[in-house]
C-alpha cells in the first residue's frame, strides 16, 4: 500500500458560531466545539483511509478560553500517527473576534479512528510519509501517547478482571 503525507489528508474547518450555539452565560457550548473537533478530525481521518472511519478515543480535553457568539472558529486538523488500522488526528482551535480580528488559542485536541472495511470491520490504512522534523516529532509524541492509551487500557481491564497475570505484567 502506497504511503501519503500528513498534508495531503490536513484540513481546516471555519464555522461562524451563533445564538443557537450558546450556553446560558452566553458562551458557545463545550459540546458544539467538541462536535466541530470531531467532525474536522473525522474528515482528516477518512481522507487519509478514503473510507468510513469511527472516533475510537478524545484525549483530555481542556477548555482553555472562551468563545463567544458571532466569532469565527477554526479547526486545524492533521495526522499525527498511522497505524495499521487505527489513526491518531491532532486538532488545533482557534477562535476570532471579526470586529477586532483578535485571534486567540481555544484548545486542542488529540482524537483515535479506526478504518473500516466494507464489511464494519478494522481495515488496514496507508502508511503516513513523514517529511518535516515537526511531523517527525508530532509521530514521535503521537506513539508515546499511543503506549500511554495502551497501558491505561490494560491497567482498566486488569482493575475489571482481577486476573493473576495482572500482578506479573507489573500493571
Amino acid at each position: 500500500m502506497k504511503g501519503k503525507t500528513s498534508k495531503e489528508s490536513c484540513i481546516t474547518l471555519s464555522q461562524r458560531v451563533l445564538p443557537q450555539d450558546a450556553n446560558p452565560a452566553g458562551n458557545v457550548h463545550g459540546g458544539v466545539i467538541l462536535k466541530y473537533i470531531d467532525t474536522a478530525a473525522g474528515t482528516v481521518a477518512m481522507r487519509h483511509a478514503r473510507g468510513n472511519v469511527v472516533t475510537a478515543s478524545l484525549d483530555r480535553m481542556d477548555f482553555l478560553a472562551p468563545v463567544y457568539v458571532g466569532e469565527l472558529v477554526t479547526f486545524k486538523a492533521c495526522l499525527n500517527y498511522v497505524g495499521t488500522t487505527s489513526m491518531e488526528v491532532g486538532v488545533r482551535v482557534e477562535a476570532e473576534n471579526l470586529f477586532t480580528g483578535e485571534v486567540r488559542y481555544t484548545n486542542s485536541a488529540y482524537l483515535t479512528f479506526v478504518a473500516l472495511g466494507e464489511n464494519g470491520r478494522p481495515t488496514p490504512i496507508a502508511p503516513l510519509i513523514l517529511e518535516t522534523e515537526g511531523e517527525k516529532r508530532r509521530w514521535r509524541e503521537a506513539k508515546d501517547r499511543r503506549k500511554a492509551r495502551m497501558a491505561e487500557k490494560a491497567r482498566e481491564r486488569c482493575s475489571q478482571e482481577g486476573g493473576s497475570e495482572c500482578k506479573s505484567d507489573g500493571i
